[in-house]
């Protein structure tokens, strides 16, 4: 069956500025355009767009979802596969998020005593899915799978305090960086406090540190515009650049 942009549009649940917007980046294209100028769209077509919608549900960025279909061996089954063993993983958050509902409403009520590690465990494991769906693929390309999971290990056992200094350091870290970027000099001591935050940061999941990893991860900020996007969001300027040469500068 064919459908006009309007038709898939309805089908699907988005909108037809949705539709054109992945045809204009190359993620979806319409099988042809009519002699009324209209996009039309195939089965083939509607295949593709479920599983594009099966990667958003997933927080994939658009980016990424067009690198994985666009690889000459990318499979529509084994992607089907996956998108399952992700979405059971989401599934299972989501079912623990709700039990710490469950548990915190009791605890207010008084019925039952909840201990501090258990108000922020749920969130802490709903963050490792979230970077696995997100980052997992490059994470696994750059370190060895043990390290992978003694840095998710270390992360998860933090405690509330320390879960607190991470997230207190991380927000310095943005702060400083905005004010370097007003005066960007490398040699300054706010540079160097800079590195130093950003070590810090790191350190509270990671094994261990050296400056080779250091610099090899902020070279992937710079590959990867989901790791800028996360640091120039938080800074609401563009900073990820600043970071990395800072790191160099502190690293050699």
């Amino acid at each position: 069956m064919k459908y006009t942009i309007k038709k898939l549009a309805e089908l699907a649940g988005i909108s037809t500025r949705t539709l054109r917007y992945y045809d204009q980046i190359d993620l979806l294209k319409p099988n042809e355009i009519n002699k009324s100028n209209y996009r039309i769209y195939d089965e083939k077509n509607v295949n593709k767009l479920q599983q594009i919608m099966f990667y958003r549900s997933l927080d994939f960025p658009l980016s990424k979802i067009k690198r994985l279909m666009d690889d000459p061996d990318f499979s529509q089954l084994e992607a089907l596969k996956e998108q399952r063993r992700l979405l059971l993983n989401k599934q299972k958050e989501v079912n623990k998020l709700l039990t710490n509902i469950d548990l915190t409403i009791e605890n207010y009520k008084g019925e039952k005593k909840m201990a501090d590690t258990e108000k922020f465990a749920a969130f802490k494991k709903e963050q490792l899915a979230q970077n696995e769906a997100t980052y997992g693929s490059e994470l696994q390309q750059k370190y060895d799978a043990d390290t992978i999971k003694q840095a998710n290990q270390k992360y998860s056992q933090l405690t509330e305090k320390e879960f607190k200094e991470m997230s207190d350091i991380e927000s310095k870290l943005i702060t400083d960086l905005v004010a370097l970027k007003k005066h960007p000099d490398l040699d300054s001591s706010l540079a160097q406090q800079i590195y130093q935050e950003h070590r810090q940061w790191l350190e509270f999941t990671w094994p261990k540190y050296t400056k080779s990893s250091h610099r090899g991860l902020v070279d992937m900020y710079l590959m990867d515009s989901r790791f800028q996007q996360y640091y120039d969001k938080k800074a609401q300027t563009p900073v990820a650049q600043l970071l990395h040469d800072v790191v160099y500068r502190y690293t050699k």
